[in-house]
């Protein structure tokens, strides 16, 4: 019989994007939030299970505390910056259900799983490497000693680590995620800068080919070889999104690199297009994350597909930064992609990081000159967060940059600069971040593109408007918190 199973992304900060699906923990400039795929996921293969994601809701503990009275098994998603909160959640769950088996899953307690059990008795486990599976088998009731990828706390009070759960090398046994987003979600909660409204957003893969020495999934549990699902599951699912979400306008594909795979995103756009997407009167779009170096050809493809949005990662204007951190791109390549994108009508909301290893006052201002230069639709600039298990992170510690503390973030969400360098102190580089914004967009030039944009359509100037007031109130914030 399947335990009566509750799959939860705890409540935390007001307007943190924590969720098991952000690809990075913290508040950003205007309010966002991503779906919670990575709990979806499983939530979608258990049958009768449920899934709460209290932040993206708005949700406190009051509000949700009566929905873990019947169930039998809880599954928390965690992050470094949110595990405090986390650990609070899954202590209140015990005091309200002491016979549920409660435990975790995410990055932070497949790197830290002993520390994560020691640091509450209220965690009778935690689930490592990929663990849709170890999910269904913890549902079915069995036992916790015969499930690969879990380390659990025995009735001695030991804790045991079982042997490794093996990758998913068939992605396509993994169920749709969709209905789940449907069934237990209000789809309007999940928004972002640079997406229509409103959006959906679910993996097509796993994994990335790139080290880039920060990023978190890669080097933890998504691993480096891209498996992705075949283009016909990939179009079922977005056959269903048609059907059963018609208020979506925009459908995200958060694969890390989905166009890194060339010969499988040029055929999986040829076959949204024979759904409509990219024709005259389709009002639908989509987009992905991708890396600076996508050839012409294949962008080309995608955009008579109906993609309308990329989300690149430029991390550094200079290229030594880039060779530091493995990104293995090319600035000038960056540019010549950027060209090509423009040129297509494709918009691109453009990531950076500042703090890196080798940054430099001059770094710095050749990165913001960089994007300028770029202009891309959209930014986001972030500091450099050394996640535990990261390259970042080792190298961080072994320099003595920071003090392998994981206080990622403030009291109120808000991330702060760890990294410090003795050229360069953290509260240098947390405050570059604010004058990067306002260079990048206070110029007549992008102003006066975003008053256009707003004037031309009636829901993005309260949208617009809506975002001003976020963005000046995240700005007011970080200085606070300097």
């Amino acid at each position: 019989m399947t335990l009566k199973t509750l799959f939860m992304q705890g409540p935390s900060f007001d307007g943190y994007d924590g969720g098991a699906g952000a690809r990075y923990q913290m508040k950003r400039e205007v309010k966002s939030f991503w779906y919670p795929t990575w709990i979806a996921q499983p939530a979608a293969m258990i049958e009768g299970s449920r899934l709460i994601d209290a932040p993206a809701q708005d949700q406190s503990w009051e509000d949700i505390a009566h929905e873990v009275d019947d169930k039998e098994l809880i599954i928390l998603h965690t992050s470094t910056p949110s595990f405090r909160q986390d650990v609070q959640t899954a202590e209140l769950i015990k005091q309200r259900n002491p016979k549920a088996l409660v435990g975790m899953v995410g990055a932070k307690v497949m790197i830290e799983d002993e520390k994560s059990l020691k640091a509450t008795e209220a965690l009778d486990f935690v689930c490592r490497e990929e663990y849709d599976f170890t999910c269904v088998e913890l549902a079915s009731g069995k036992p916790l000693a015969e499930i690969d990828g879990i380390t659990w706390r025995s009735p001695s009070g030991d804790i045991v680590r079982n042997k490794d759960r093996a990758q998913i090398e068939n992605m396509d046994v993994l169920p749709m995620v969709s209905p789940i987003y449907r069934r237990d979600l209000d789809l309007t909660k999940y928004y972002g800068g640079y997406q229509r409204h409103p959006y959906v957003s679910f993996y097509t893969g796993r994994g990335c080919k790139s080290r880039c020495t920060f990023c978190l999934w890669p080097q933890t549990i998504a691993g480096h070889r891209y498996r992705h699902r075949s283009v016909a599951a990939v179009i079922e699912e977005v056959k269903y999104v048609l059907k059963e979400m018609p208020e979506i306008k925009e459908i995200f594909f958060d694969d890390d690199t989905l166009a890194d795979a060339h010969d499988f995103v040029v055929e999986l756009s040829g076959e949204l297009a024979k759904l409509g997407f990219g024709q005259k009167g389709f009002d639908i779009t989509w987009g992905c994350n991708a890396k600076a170096n996508v050839p012409q050809p294949v962008l080309k493809a995608m955009k008579e597909g109906g993609c309308r949005v990329l989300l690149v990662g430029y991390e550094s204007g200079n290229q030594q930064i880039l060779h530091n951190i493995k990104k293995g791109l090319l600035t000038k390549v960056a540019r010549q992609f950027t060209k090509d994108a423009h040129a297509l009508g494709l918009t691109i909301h453009g990531t950076f990081i500042l703090g890196l290893p080798g940054e430099t006052l001059e770094t710095i201002e050749e990165t913001i000159r960089y994007a300028i230069e770029l202009n891309p639709h959209t930014i986001q600039v972030s500091l450099a967060a050394p996640y535990p298990g990261t390259f970042l992170y080792n190298q961080a510690v072994e320099n003595k940059w920071f003090d392998g503390t994981d206080h990622l973030l403030n009291d109120d969400g808000t991330q702060i600069a760890q990294l410090s360098y003795p050229h360069l102190s953290s509260a240098v580089i947390f405050d570059k971040v604010e004058e990067f914004y306002k260079r990048f967009y206070f110029r007549p030039r992008k102003i006066g593109a975003i008053v256009g944009e707003m004037v031309r359509d009636w829901d993005m100037m309260k949208r617009r408007l809506r975002e001003g007031v976020e963005f000046f109130s995240f700005l007011r914030h970080r200085k606070e918190a300097a």
